[in-house]
Formats: C-alpha cells, structure tokens, sequence
C-alpha cells in the first residue's frame, strides 16, 4: 500500500497499529470481574442486528449506502464482511449483480439468508473470520463493512484484506467512539473502574492515512428507533454486558434514568442520537 522499503512508512503504520490494538486490549474486562458474572457479558440478542437489517431497508439513504450505491453504478458484485444480519448489504441488492456476506456467527448467517429470500436476492454465505478466508471469496466491485473495526485488535492486515478484494471501493461505517462508551460511568459507579476513551474513529482515519489509502469521510448522525424492543430488554442487555448478577437488574435500571437513558413517554426506550463516520476508499484489487 505503501512505497516498497519506505522504512519510516512502515514505522508510521505499524506504529498506528500498535497504538489501535493497545486501545483495544485496554477494553478488557478484569478477570476478577469476569469471574464474578453468571452469564456472558459478550453475547448479544440476535434480534438487536435483525432489528437493525430491517430498519436499514425502510429508513432514509445513509451515507454509508449512498457511498456504496454510487460505485456500484454501473451495476456490480457486493462483498459485506461482518455482515450480521445483513443491515449494510441488503440495501444494495437492486444495484448488486452478486452478492456474498462474511460472519464468524451462522446464526446471523441464517438470518441474513431469510431476509434475502423475502427480498427475492441471492447471497453467498460463507462462516469464517476475516481475514483468514479472504483467499475464499472472489474480488467485488465494492467492499461494505459496518460496525466491525472496533472487534479487530489485528487492524493492519483486516484493512489491507478488504482493500485487496475491492475493485472499485471499499465502504466502512462505525460509531465515533467506542460503542459501549456510553457505559463508562456504569463501570465507574458499579466498580469504581475507569474505562478508556480510545481508540476512535480519527484514530482509523489516522492509520487509513499512514496505510497510503486517502480516505474520504462523512460525519453523521443517526436518531432513531431504539434498538430495543423495551427499556426493560435495554436494561438487562446492560446488566449482562457489566457482568451483574440478575438481582441487580433495578439498580442498573435506575442508574440508565440517572444518565438520561430511561424510558420514553410510552415506557419503550429511548431513541438515541449517535455520532457516525462513514469512510470510504479506492480497491486496489
């Protein structure tokens, strides 16, 4: 990506992608913590990402699909690398010749496939984790992957990945911060644990730049429906992601109204601003 044996180049990325894994690891959770809690605080309902797939295909034209939807004129193949349940891609199938969606989860998988079907659209699926089956999918005229960097403590080749499969481009979507930042104060109140603020978007911005890849970017915001279906399911997804035993559940509750988190005037949860970066640029397959 960058100039064959331009050895301050190489210092520039791999000090960048030091810096992204450090910050990352950073988001541990004590092992103590994580001894304590009865269930795991890294599984998520399912229903959260279909809620999201199904919102992405009635909801206004995002950036991030506008992005996309403009390199795929004139019509052309789609790659989705951690596609959950299908929110990035299935928006592009009119303009999509093809489409294949990579996750490490079948069940996303599955429910990616039942959407397809009702949409009348053909996806390849293929279960793995990126980049290690990059050599298992055919190059695409455009890369999409929303909402994933923030698990990819590895960053360096999972970019370089997605660059070398795209032709035209490739289209990334992801939270301005963290996206379990909002719970930081939770982590203060509950355990007196201070939790870290990076890395962020500028800071992929920041390594995108050293990589040689000239990235454009978008900031946006998205106000919403809830991604719950109550504030009461919000609150227990809350409890489990701090590792709290059930019989906390009030107090997590509580501490969600303190910070302005609590339920809506119908007593569902409240819809959230959220501070979005769409980032895109040229394949290089």
């Amino acid at each position: 990506m960058s100039a064959p044996g331009d050895s301050s180049v190489t210092a520039s990325v791999g000090a960048q992608a030091d810096r992204w894994r450090l910050a990352l690891e950073s988001w541990a959770i004590p092992p103590e913590i994580l001894a304590s809690a009865s269930e795991s605080p890294f599984v998520l309902p399912h229903h959260l990402f279909a809620r999201r797939a199904a919102r992405s295909l009635e909801a206004q034209p995002s950036p991030s699909f506008e992005r996309a939807w403009e390199a795929l004129d004139p019509p052309g193949s789609v790659l989705d690398v951690g596609t959950g349940a299908g929110a990035a891609c299935l928006p592009l199938a009119a303009r999509a010749t093809s489409m294949t969606a990579v996750d490490t989860d079948a069940e996303m998988l599955s429910l990616l496939a039942g959407s397809a079907d009702r949409l009348g659209a053909e996806v390849r699926q293929l279960r793995g984790r990126w980049p290690d089956v990059a050599g298992e999918v055919a190059t695409a005229d455009v890369v999409t992957c929303h909402h994933v960097l923030y698990n990819v403590p590895d960053i360096e080749p999972f970019i370089v990945g997605l660059t070398g499969r795209a032709r035209r481009r490739v289209v990334v979507e992801m939270t301005a911060v963290h996206p379990l930042s909002f719970m930081n104060p939770l982590w203060e109140r509950f355990y007196g644990l201070v939790r870290p603020s990076a890395p962020t978007a500028e800071d992929m911005l920041a390594l995108l730049e050293a990589l040689g890849l000239s990235p454009s970017h978008e900031v946006w915001s998205l106000v919403g429906e809830a991604e719950h279906e109550s504030f009461e399911d919000r609150a227990e997804v809350t409890r489990r992601r701090l590792c709290l035993q059930p019989n906390r559940a009030e107090e997590v509750a509580s501490a969600l109204r303190e910070l302005g988190e609590g339920p809506d005037r119908t007593g569902g949860p409240r819809s959230s601003r959220t501070r979005l970066f769409t980032i895109w640029w040229s394949g290089r397959a």
